[in-house]
């Protein structure tokens, strides 16, 4: 290519800032500016001599160019996601999304100053551990509680103070992987204690526990199995009876729940799961769980139980390494705040959870007739979908999917992923598929039609 043909900087740069202020309004001319050397750079690197393109052509081809890039680079990287998929605690989703009540709060209390740290009764530095304190205490029964940046924080803090140069006694059958190939003995190991393995992968009996125990023995540890279930040949100790033989022995008694829930989902039929306050009034003395799973909060590890071991984690110097910021404290008290008030359905994890068939099958059938209206050939299949997250294994919810046949489902799904806002799908026997049950009612319309978009 005649390198004199390439359009120059300056009359990219004017003409596609005109194009883009005529579409939005406004423009960065810093952004805009690299996008349009980068532009010019790639149809050098791109375009050959024998290229019969004219000058006029290229620049066409260089503002195009520069405007795709351009919007390319200031696209956020953390984007809103219709989640199609069913999977209501999706990891890969940012797990629990807030309820609006929730958001607002975080909105308020990040767009200006709070009292995070200052009592404002007399004046002077607060904690900012006060805040959800009373509640947490309301909800589980606790003495004490406090809260860190997530579980495994939780449980290693924990582990650190009342563990650490002794040993931790541990089921083997609880010696659990958390996502990412985190591992309770290893996290046992990062708190400077020892791991003590008692009983076989599928059954521990009280006498385990009671054998092992001896002058290093430092805690009990108890873990419940919130990511996977055993069935079969299978026996673990009472969480009463294993307190009791704790505090015989002068010994506390550290439980991590994980994937800890305040909903009583289990009277509703869904799942198994233990709620706190039972745990905690079975003899438990430090208790440990997730904010942002089955609670349906923001990412963060609670930390609840007896008084007298809550203040000694409080005096914990990890403890500031891992502290949470307003913003989390202020989600976590608004979402502790509706389940007090009897509102837990507002959160939009336990309102997925509890949801009816019925309306299900009306949010599907409404995206159903959104899909036909515009040719596209879809059917409504009866399914399962898993709660995710690392929790409740063992339960599949039933639901309702909308399916479409196209020629090339991973294509389309690439599609969906691109648009504004993203929507994720999934595949199933070459279908695209659009689970309902983890999309409000108010993205039904907007799902449908970003699909039709896509598939038109």
């Amino acid at each position: 290519m005649n390198f004199s043909m390439l359009p120059k900087v300056d009359r990219v740069l004017e003409e596609a800032a005109e194009q883009i202020k005529a579409d939005q309004h406004s423009c960065s001319q810093q952004v805009l500016t690299t996008a349009v050397r980068e532009a010019i750079s790639f149809l050098r690197q791109n375009y050959s001599e024998e290229s019969d393109l004219s000058k006029e052509e290229l620049f066409a081809l260089a503002v195009e160019q520069s405007k795709k890039l351009y919007f390319k680079k200031m696209q956020p990287s953390l984007r809103r996601v219709i989640n199609a998929t069913g999977v209501i605690l999706h990891t890969n989703l940012g797990r629990a999304p807030l309820a609006p009540s929730v958001a607002q709060a975080v909105f308020e209390l990040s767009s200006g100053y709070c009292n995070l740290e200052m009592n404002l009764e007399n004046g002077k530095r607060g904690s900012r551990y006060d805040h959800v304190r009373e509640l947490l205490k309301e909800l589980t029964g606790a003495e004490d509680a406090l809260v860190v940046n997530n579980n495994a924080a939780a449980v290693m803090v924990t582990l650190d103070t009342l563990a650490k140069g002794g040993e931790a006694i541990v089921s083997r059958g609880q010696l659990v992987e958390i996502g990412g190939s985190f591992r309770i003995p290893d996290i046992i190991e990062r708190s400077a204690a020892t791991l003590r393995e008692v009983g076989t992968t599928n059954k521990t009996h009280l006498i385990d526990y009671e054998r092992a125990i001896g002058e290093s023995t430092s805690c009990l540890l108890q873990v419940h199995p919130s990511n996977y279930h055993m069935i079969g040949f299978v026996e673990t100790v009472d969480t009463k009876e294993l307190a009791k033989l704790a505090h015989k022995h002068d010994l506390p008694l550290i439980y991590d729940l994980g994937s800890g829930c305040l909903y009583p989902f289990a009277a509703c039929g869904v799942g198994q799961e233990p709620l706190p306050r039972e745990i905690l009034a079975a003899g438990t003395d430090v208790l440990t769980f997730s904010g942002d799973k089955l609670l349906g909060g923001p990412q963060a590890g609670i930390i609840a139980g007896k008084k007298s071991y809550i203040e000694a984690i409080m005096h914990n110097q990890m403890l500031r390494a891992l502290r949470v910021d307003k913003m989390t404290l202020g989600a976590l008290e608004a979402t502790l705040a509706l389940y007090r008030d009897g509102k837990e359905k507002e959160i939009p994890t336990v309102a997925m959870l509890t949801v009816s068939t019925q309306e299900l099958k009306a949010r599907a059938q409404k995206l159903l007739a959104s899909l036909k209206s515009a040719g596209i050939k879809a059917v409504l299949e009866a399914r399962l979908s898993p709660v995710g997250g690392g929790s409740m294994p063992d339960v599949e919810l039933p639901a309702f999917v909308v399916e479409v046949a196209v020629q090339a489902p991973d294509e389309v799904l690439s599609k969906l992923r691109a648009t504004e806002p993203a929507v994720l799908a999934y595949i199933h026997e070459d279908k695209v598929c659009f689970d309902v049950r983890t999309v409000g009612a108010e993205e039904l319309e907007e799902l449908g039609k970003i699909t039709k978009e896509v598939l038109v």
